[in-house]
């Protein structure tokens, strides 16, 4: 399978998200099974059908995690330079705005717009790929076109 490109970041908050449902998630809810099967009929006991599928959500969610991980090439920013590329920090004005904005790019899994994290797979971070410094990006996006200018390029 296919590497999945992180920043440190991004795998030590996954890394940390794992061992909370294991260390904290999982024992509470296996508690609240074992609480909910002694009120009887288990049929018509909500509070078990409740428990069971947040028992399903954390084990399905331990084993994308652990997957994730698995696939994991860490990649730290600070040793890169150049043209944009994969943990860039960049800084870019809205040709038609005015409006200044920065973004880390990042992998999939650690995305997370309203942070400033982009998704490497996404259409603006494609298009920034391989720029430098005052160039131009021409995006298409759900609302159109859209121009940007790459104002400045950081490696943090």
């Amino acid at each position: 399978m296919d590497k999945i490109p992180m920043t440190r970041a991004g795998h030590a908050a996954l890394d940390g998200e794992l061992k909370t449902l294991k260390s904290v998630e999982r024992p509470a809810v296996i508690r609240a099974i074992a609480e909910a099967r002694e009120h009887g009929d288990l049929s018509e006991n909500a509070e078990y059908h409740a428990a069971r599928e947040k028992q399903s959500f954390i084990e399905g969610r331990i084993k994308e995690i652990e997957a994730m991980l698995s696939l994991a090439e860490v990649i730290d920013p600070t040793k890169l330079s150049g043209p944009i590329k994969f943990g860039a920090t960049v800084t870019l004005v809205d040709e038609d705005t005015d409006e200044e904005r920065t973004y880390q790019i990042v992998g999939e899994p650690e995305a997370d717009i309203e942070r400033g994290l982009l998704n490497i797979r996404s259409p603006l971070a494609r298009a920034l790929i391989g720029k430098d410094e005052g160039d131009s990006v021409e995006v298409r996006t759900p609302g159109g076109e859209k121009s940007y200018e790459v104002v400045q390029v950081r490696y943090v």
